[in-house]
């Protein structure tokens, strides 16, 4: 059976390491759903988060490749554990003053946020898990989304997964010392 599956990465923070993760996936004609990059609170590592669908023989595979890559630290399957996972939308919808106390009462309702009007045009902010997001704009979307855009998946363990950040960022520090 093929699902999504939510990867993370702690590679170091270095040139060339996104394209190597994408030759990986492209070069073995694995799909990347979603994928997002930023550097962790400590600036020399970045989080990579990957959502890619397979069964757990390919997402096995998929991690121990990605493992074997040089400015790997660290990989974990999400969808294994305990995680939190978050994504934000951002519609432009068109409103006019007939819909519009209803169009409002369905962006308070969602719990999303206003960010910007225009003539006749509002952009909104909503943020959650993919459910909560795909949900929203199939409400609104009798009302004329003119444009929408998704961050990609963020996730985060909520047990101490990654915790031995500080034994190996020591560990990289002193071999490059050395």
């Amino acid at each position: 059976m093929t699902i999504n599956h939510t990867i993370s990465v702690l590679v170091s923070n270095e040139v060339g390491v996104l394209s190597r993760i994408v030759d990986l996936f492209s070069g073995r004609g694995y799909n990347i759903e979603s994928l997002t990059v930023a550097p962790t609170i400590d600036s020399i590592y970045s989080r990579v988060t990957i959502v890619t669908p397979g069964d757990d023989d390919v997402i096995e595979q998929i991690c121990k490749q990605l493992n074997r890559l040089i400015p790997v630290i660290k990989v974990a399957n999400l969808s294994l554990g305990d995680a939190i996972e978050y994504e934000i939308g951002l519609l432009k919808v068109a409103v006019n003053d007939e819909n519009r106390a209803e169009f409002m009462n369905i962006v308070a309702q969602a719990q999303a946020t206003i960010m910007d009007v225009t003539d006749k045009i509002y952009t909104v902010k909503i943020d959650g898990d993919e459910q909560k997001v795909q949900t929203f704009a199939e409400l609104v979307r009798g009302y004329g989304i003119k444009e929408f855009v998704r961050s990609g998946k963020v996730a985060i363990t909520k047990s101490g997964q990654f915790s031995n950040f500080k034994k190996q960022k020591n560990e990289i520090l002193n071999s490059a010392q050395a």
